[in-house]
C-alpha cells in the first residue's frame, strides 16, 4: 500500500527529503505521494519516515486504492534501487 498525504497538510515540507524514494513532491496546495514509488519505507526502514516526520498527527495515511503486500513492496523497492 503506498501513503497518501491528507488535507490536513500544512505544506511544511520536512517529509519530502525524507523519502528514500523520492515520492513526495510539492503539489498546488499540499505534498503529494506517487504512490509508483511509494513503498511504506519497506527496503529502507522499519516505518513509513514521512508519518515519522510529519507535524501533523494523521495527515499521511495509507492509500486504500493503492494496496500492495510486503513482498510486492519488496520488489518495488528492489526494482527503484537496483
Amino acid at each position: 500500500m503506498a501513503m497518501l498525504i491528507v488535507e490536513e497538510c500544512i505544506s511544511c515540507g520536512a517529509c519530502e527529503p525524507e523519502c528514500p524514494n523520492t515520492a513526495i513532491s510539492a503539489g498546488d496546495s499540499i505534498y503529494l505521494i506517487n504512490a509508483e514509488h511509494c513503498t511504506e519505507c519497506v527496503g529502507a526502514f522499519d516505518s513509513p519516515q514521512c508519518v515519522t516526520v510529519c507535524p501533523v498527527e494523521g495527515c499521511i495515511v495509507t492509500d486504500p486504492a493503492h494496496s500492495e503486500a510486503r513482498e510486492e513492496l519488496e520488489a518495488k523497492y528492489a526494482r527503484l534501487h537496483g
